[in-house]
This record gives structure tokens, sequence and C-alpha cells, in this order.
């Protein structure tokens, strides 16, 4: 939840920087002015006062950086959700097992012998084979 919020935020920056930057007017532009006429001051190092856009660009920048920062971190912590549907069932599976009681197996019940003697099984008459049939002639 919080990633989604941050990385829509870090997104929006992006596009706010992007047009900022495209409406500023570039250093440069009045380089064909004329050389002559004493603008080359300006183009080439003679800086003016900052505008509200390159203010903003300046800010919106920080923020952009802070919110890489953090989205990097956030991306590196191990998270506690499940990644992949076999481990969302997993853990849905586990929950449902330990939401039910336990109910203790009944113990077998074990009667205490009257002699030292182990108990024989009896033996069991062998299984015998039906008896072959004669074929039928009609």
């Amino acid at each position: 939840m919080l990633r989604g919020f941050i990385l829509s935020v870090h997104i929006l920056l992006a596009f706010l920087i992007v047009g900022l930057v495209l409406m500023q007017r570039g250093k440069g532009a009045e380089a064909g002015a004329g050389f002559g006429a004493g603008a080359s001051g300006t183009v080439f190092g003679a800086r003016g006062t900052t505008t509200l856009f390159s203010r903003l660009t300046a800010v919106f920048a920080a923020l952009f950086f802070a919110t890489s920062l953090l989205l990097a971190y956030l991306g590196t912590r191990p998270s506690s959700e499940p990644t992949s549907v076999l481990e969302r069932a997993a853990q849905a599976q586990s929950a449902a097992r330990a939401a039910q009681p336990a109910t203790p197996a009944p113990a077998p019940a074990t009667v205490p012998p009257t002699s030292s003697a182990p108990a024989v099984a009896p033996a069991q008459p062998p299984a015998q084979a039906p008896a072959p049939q004669a074929p039928d002639h009609k």
C-alpha cells in the first residue's frame, strides 16, 4: 500500500519535472541575437534572477531524489506478504489449521498381560483353492 502510494508520487514528480524543464527558457536562447551587442555576458555566465520555474524544478528534483531512495529502501526489505499463489494457499491452509481446536487423539487401550509369556495369535486355517470344475459337454 505504502509502496504503491510512493511510486505514484514518484511518477507524478517525474512528469512535473519534465514539464517544468520543457517550459523553461534555455540559457543560450539569446545566443543568436547578437554576440556583438553585449549579449555575450548573459550567454556565458551572467545569471539573472532565478524564476519560479527553476525553483520548482529544484524542489521537485529533491523530492524525486528522496522518493527514489525511499523506493530503493522499500524494495530491498523482505516483505511478509506472500508473493505467489502457492504461498498464499499455504498461508491460508496454515491459518485454517491454527483456527481449529486441537483434539487429542485417544490413547490406545492397553491390557496388562496375565502371564510373562508372549501372546500368540491363533493360527488360521490355510486358504484352500477352489476345486477345478469339469467342462460341460453339451
